[in-house]
């Protein structure tokens, strides 16, 4: 069966099919790709059977990620049905380049439609909670709760426009390295890098297994997010100023997590800390904050379980 499939726009919704890599736990996620004006944003659907049983949960990853790297997350979310999104640019949806942020949101929004969600938790890191954001707030029937965990939602006078380097031509990201001979080797070489050694093995392992394609060539393997575009996510992250609008629009519970605070002087490589703007939650209606000032930005990879438990007592909230 095809895994292509029809979503925005008033098409049908998604057809099943398989991934040729499956889950190293014996499950194994429904590969389906969304339509959004000829870009495919290819989705993975766990336990499709459970639809309809309770809210879905929809996940939405961090820049340079993908849908998979929730694996470990999800492990632990037993008997509930989730959609995993591999944004534009990531891991298997099409790569077109990126200007600007808002299409992130536009993105998730036609997935919730494809797969018909309703009063679903949704949950995004990074450059995935901002998406949230928009497509929450767009589409505000098909979600319930939302959880952001370390959102990139700037303060509101830092946007404004393109955001360009001074004195750098592109994002030193870049220049990262693309080709792996394989996943193994991929782990080999991160396991005792930062931001890398303190991820979760289990992360870890997804990250590497699912962020690499074929080469054309055959020549080993290639970065599932090519280095370019992924300078260019991080180049236009402050286009979107009007995540504010949606933010102030937000009429469902949000729960934001926020990691540590930024040195005065961030380097610019430093992923570690928080970028989401303190104030953030105040924009909110219905917000409430968990602020955990030992943790690093990559919340996800560091502590699948605790996720988990966030995300489950979400759940059963959405059903009462």
């Amino acid at each position: 069966m095809s895994d292509r499939s029809e979503g925005a726009g008033g098409h049908a919704g998604p057809a099943p099919g398989r991934p040729a890599d499956a889950d190293r736990a014996g499950e194994e996620p429904l590969l389906h790709a969304v339509d959004v004006d000829g870009v495919r944003i290819a989705c993975h659907e766990w336990r499709p059977e459970c639809r309809g049983a309770g809210p879905s949960v929809l996940l939405a990853h961090a820049t340079g990620f993908h849908a998979r790297v929730w694996d470990p997350v999800l492990r632990r979310l037993p008997g509930r049905h989730v959609v995993a999104v591999d944004s534009r640019g990531h891991g298997r949806s099409d790569k077109p380049p990126i200007t600007h942020w808002r299409v992130f949101g536009e993105d998730l929004a036609a997935v919730a439609d494809a797969f018909d969600l309703r009063g679903a938790v949704g949950v995004g890191h990074s450059m995935g909670g901002h998406a949230l954001v928009d497509a929450a707030a767009a589409r505000p029937g098909r979600f319930a709760r939302l959880i952001l965990l370390d959102p990139v939602i700037v303060a509101p006078e830092v946007y404004g426009g393109g955001w360009t380097l001074t004195g750098v031509g592109v994002h030193p990201t870049a220049k990262r390295r693309r080709h792996f001979d394989s996943p193994e080797a991929m782990i080999e070489r991160f396991r005792d890098r930062p931001p890398y050694a303190a991820f979760h093995p289990e992360a870890l392992r997804a990250y590497c297994e699912h962020g690499l394609l074929p080469r054309a060539d055959g020549e080993g393997f290639e970065l599932a997010c090519p280095p370019e575009t992924e300078a260019s996510v991080y180049m236009t992250s402050r286009t979107n100023a009007d995540v504010y609008r949606s933010l102030r629009a937000l009429e469902m519970p949000v729960l934001v997590v926020r990691a540590k605070e930024p040195p005065p002087e961030r380097d610019l490589m430093d992923f570690s800390s928080s970028p989401t703007w303190p104030g953030l939650v105040r924009e909110l209606r219905h917000g409430r904050e968990l602020f955990l000032p030992d943790r690093s930005h990559f919340i996800p990879m560091e502590s699948p379980d605790e996720v988990a438990t966030w995300i489950e007592a979400e759940l059963r909230a959405a059903e009462a």
